[in-house]
């Protein structure tokens, strides 16, 4: 009997029992209580053969209330045994269950965002969340009934060959179709096991998207759409579902009905036996009541083989997502820059999400210290891609990007980052308070900070009206805000941090014209000092900036101040004219 069909299956097996490795003692003494409650519940079929042979039959009451009490202390032993192995091997699962699902947890923040982006985000929930849970099975449940009913197996299997070898030899003749059947079954059971997480992982996913987008759902009317959805993923993994219990039904089926086969002959043979006096009746009595014992061990590890496969089947996925290679390949000894100037330059960059598409082309740019320069571009041309390098959410193909001089790949990750301050254009609050949300990422967060941020970001007259002011919650993504006010924490969230670069990424495109007048002026405060990459269809936004470029084809093919660039009668002075750039004059729809 094969429990694993292939030598992956092996590989991933053993890899999740390493896990185990630092409860070993634990795990040693679990596996001591097990084998000794499994041989303590053998035992009493023994005590009852000499019950029949020497009291019942020969009539020696001496032995009786001895033997009655060894049943009763064997079984003692068998409970306390139980309950330790049980406690023991729990406690193991369950903490390399957490240990799992936090380093599962813990890659997922670090893929690349090629990784992230090309699956549903309810796809990994269903790996963090059912997956573990299955192998949670596997490392505690599943272990316990294979060494509980291996040892069980074992030790009756002594007990017949001691009572009957040659009757115990023709009775196991029924191991090779038996092997046989548990083999083939078991391998389609690994294939519907990953079936069936591959559609609950699924079913996760779009009831996921459909909460995330309920404003999309209802904006359409799609509610029954998406429901039907729903329902059909729901039933297809229904059908795994059902499939694999009709599995693991047949599998345990077919060996209890030849195992009572077995049986049946042995009652035959043994009952001629004891007629021609070669095997005493409490022989024969013990041997058939070992081989009732023996229906339980084989049945559950027929079981368990089953909970193996669909455990490795979901070890699988798991694996998947830890041998990801990381977002960026992290330095060896990384160079911490604690006092960043901000000076960025790009020598001759390269990108491209997919091979042989380049985004960017061979671009060359420096943008000196506390410098506010402009990205502009129509839509694909590369604007936020440029925001992306320079945040080393990606590596450039080609080319290199410094920062005050020194390779950004060379420097540590979390420092670098720390110092910049992002506002998307679609900004994401976490759920939480305002003061949560504005101070996100800053271990010692002040009031005054908090308030010198909201204040530049225009929304402290609207917090400080609030009931609970910077403790009101403002529910998951920020529901409870408008777009506006959302883009505005965002904003405060951002220079909160007192960042050295400051990436705006149509921070203002959710202000009406009135609002982000005001927010402007302050926007333009926070910039002094600091280095400012703006991207922006605003004109209010980019007219005033130190430098715009024009990126266009992935080169930058024009670079100058927004009156130098009108003069010039080029890419800018087309787009311009096309009213491209919105004007804060015509933008006068409240957007809040």
């Amino acid at each position: 009997m094969n429990i694993f069909t292939n030598k992956r299956d092996w590989t991933s097996y053993i890899r999740l029992l390493k896990y185990c490795w630092p409860y070993k003692k634990r795990l040693f003494w679990g596996v001591i209580c097990m084998a000794l409650g499994a041989l303590a519940s053998i035992t009493p079929p023994w005590l009852i053969k000499n019950v029949v042979d020497d009291v019942l039959i020969k009539g020696d009451s001496s032995l009786l209330v001895l033997l009655c009490l060894a049943v009763v202390f064997f079984y003692t032993l068998k409970g306390i045994f139980n309950y330790l192995h049980l406690y023991l091997m729990t406690w193991v699962g369950n903490k390399v269950v957490i240990d799992l699902r936090l380093e599962l947890y813990d890659k997922t923040q670090r893929l690349p965002l090629t990784v992230i982006y090309g699956r549903r985000s309810g796809e990994f929930l269903s790996r963090i969340t059912n997956d573990v849970a299955t192998i949670q099975g596997i490392l505690s449940t599943t272990v316990i009934s294979f060494v509980v009913q291996g040892v069980t197996f074992l030790g009756i299997l002594c007990f017949l060959f001691t009572l009957d070898w040659s009757l115990t030899l023709i009775t196991f003749a029924i191991i090779p179709p038996t092997a046989f059947i548990i083999d083939k079954t078991s391998k389609r059971l690994r294939v519907v096991g990953k079936a069936t997480q591959e559609r609950l992982a699924s079913v996760a996913a779009i009831a996921q998207e459909a909460v995330s987008s309920i404003k999309v759902v209802r904006s359409f009317a799609t509610e029954e759409q998406e429901y039907n959805r729903f329902k059909d993923e729901s039933y297809r993994h229904f059908e795994t579902l059902i499939e694999s219990t009709k599995l693991k039904g047949i599998l345990e089926g077919v060996v209890e009905i030849i195992l009572i086969i077995a049986l049946a002959f042995v009652l035959w043979w043994g009952g001629r036996n004891v007629i021609l006096s070669k095997l005493t009746a409490g022989g024969l009595i013990a041997f058939l009541t070992y081989l009732g014992l023996l229906v339980q061990p084989v049945k559950t590890i027929s079981s368990v083989i089953g909970q193996i496969q669909q455990g490795v089947a979901s070890a699988d996925r798991i694996f998947e997502i830890l041998d990801e290679k990381n977002e960026v390949p992290v330095a060896k000894n990384p160079i911490k820059l604690d006092n960043m100037k901000g000076h960025i330059e790009f020598k001759n960059v390269s990108f491209a999400y997919v091979a042989d598409a380049n985004v960017l082309n061979n671009l060359s740019l420096e943008i000196k210290e506390g410098e506010k320069v402009a990205i502009v571009g129509h839509t694909g041309a590369g604007k936020s891609t440029i925001a992306d390098l320079i945040m080393r959410f990606y590596d450039p193909t080609e080319g290199e990007i410094l920062i005050d001089g020194l390779a950004l790949k060379e420097l540590d990750l979390k420092n670098y980052r720390k110092q910049i301050g992002v506002v998307p254009q679609d900004p994401v609050l976490m759920k939480g308070s305002l003061a949560y949300n504005i101070g996100y990422g800053i271990d010692d967060v002040t009031e005054d900070m908090l308030e010198r941020a909201a204040n530049i970001a225009g929304i402290y007259d609207f917090i400080n009206e609030l009931p609970n002011r910077f403790n009101t919650e403002v529910g998951e993504r920020g529901v409870t805000l408008s777009g506006g006010q959302r883009q505005r924490v965002a904003i405060a969230r951002a220079v909160c941090r007192n960042p050295r670069i400051l990436i705006m990424d149509e921070a203002t495109s959710s202000l009406d014209a009135l609002v982000e007048q005001q927010v402007q002026g302050a926007m333009n405060a926070a910039m002094v000092g600091r280095t400012s990459i703006i991207i922006a269809h605003r004109l209010s936004t980019i007219k005033n900036a130190d430098r715009i470029l024009v990126i266009d084809g992935g080169h930058i093919v024009e670079s100058g101040t927004h009156d130098s660039l009108i003069a010039l009668g080029g890419t800018y002075a087309e787009m311009y004219a096309a009213n491209i750039f919105t004007d804060e004059s015509e933008d006068i729809n409240d957007k809040e």
